[in-house]
């Protein structure tokens, strides 16, 4: 009973009855592009204590894992293998782990660390030692759609489609030497669509986290910017659950986002253009809705390596630490 009641207490609470101060976290995959910008937004904190390991230590499975064990609070900013294989590393039942890989995000022993979609997955994300970081492609997909299917606006067996415009920071180191060498390929000039075979490892999330019964076709397109997304559902009236009309899905997204991270606004284009780098190094995500009556078009902005990854995994963080939910965060 006692051992329940400490297992629900609030980190800072059980960091004081520890007499700690300071909050130990510790970044595995820190080099990369995810866990740099981590690594970088948690070095302003002055009440986290980061764990490092040299060059050396990195990849040595033991240094790691007694890193791990000794945190706080884990980022596994690693590919999805490595990501399972690092949660076999902890023996510290105490220890709270974000995953921004896809390793997880289905798991529903996870918590899905997109806190605007419900006070569920609020109070998952709080309670939860388990916290899966929402993909960026699927985090404008999901933020679109859950709210419809939730408020039966769209139904569940909906056929959909999507696309995606991103910067090629998505696409890690490699891509972004490939764009930034000044003698890369000239096919690197134009956007270039990819997973072309439907298979792309964000649909069964999206499916999953938005409760549909299928998956739906995505085209992702990556181009010439460092970073920032656009993510476009196209609807015909007809997809919508009898009776409903596109003031029903304006008024459903205008309630469910109303910031400060995630805010509908009533357009986003601006002389009829929307710039998918339009919140480019910002950590905040903009809904509307456009077309018309009949063909009616969602839109998301947000920028791949904000709400689309290390912004939305200190998020998550300043959730559990009881922070104030923008900090360190640029919106």
């Amino acid at each position: 009973m006692i051992l329940n009641v400490f297992n629900k207490l609030d980190l800072k609470i059980k960091l004081f009855l520890y007499g700690r101060s300071m909050t130990k976290i510790f970044i595995d995959g820190k080099a990369g592009t995810t866990g740099l910008r981590i690594y970088q937004r948690l070095s302003k904190y002055s009440d986290v204590e980061l764990i490092t390991l040299s060059e050396a230590e990195r990849k040595d499975t033991a240094a790691r894992k007694r890193a791990m064990n000794q945190s706080d609070i884990v980022f596994l900013c690693l590919p999805d293998q490595a990501a399972r294989e690092a949660v076999t590393l902890l023996d510290n039942p105490e220890t709270i782990v974000l995953d921004t890989s896809t390793a997880h995000r289905t798991n529903p022993g996870w918590a899905y660390g997109f806190p605007e979609l419900s006070d569920q997955h609020r109070e998952s994300i709080i309670n939860s030692k388990r916290i899966s970081v929402p993909g960026c492609h699927a985090s404008g997909f999901i933020a679109l759609i859950y709210p419809l299917v939730e408020s039966g606006i769209l139904p569940k067996s909906a056929y959909l489609s999507f696309h995606s415009l991103t910067g090629y920071s998505g696409g890690g180191k490699m891509m972004i030497a490939e764009y930034e060498d000044p003698d890369r390929d000239k096919s690197l000039n134009s956007p270039r669509q990819y997973a072309l075979g439907q298979n792309h490892k964000h649909l069964i999330e999206v499916k999953i986290i938005s409760q549909l019964e299928h998956l739906p076709h995505f085209s992702p397109i990556v181009s010439g910017f460092y970073s920032g997304m656009q993510v476009t559902v196209p609807l015909f009236k007809e997809q919508l659950t009898s009776g409903k009309t596109v003031q029903d899905v304006v008024q459903v997204l205008k309630q469910k986002y109303q910031g400060p991270i995630v805010s509908y606004i009533d357009s986003l284009d601006v002389n009829g253009f929307i710039a998918t780098n339009k919140l480019q190094g910002m950590d905040s995500m903009q809904i509307s809705v456009a077309g018309n009556e009949d063909r009616i078009l969602l839109l998301s902005v947000y920028d791949n390596l904000g709400k689309g990854a290390s912004g939305a995994a200190i998020q998550c963080l300043n959730i559990i630490l009881g922070k104030e939910e923008t900090y360190g965060l640029e919106i």
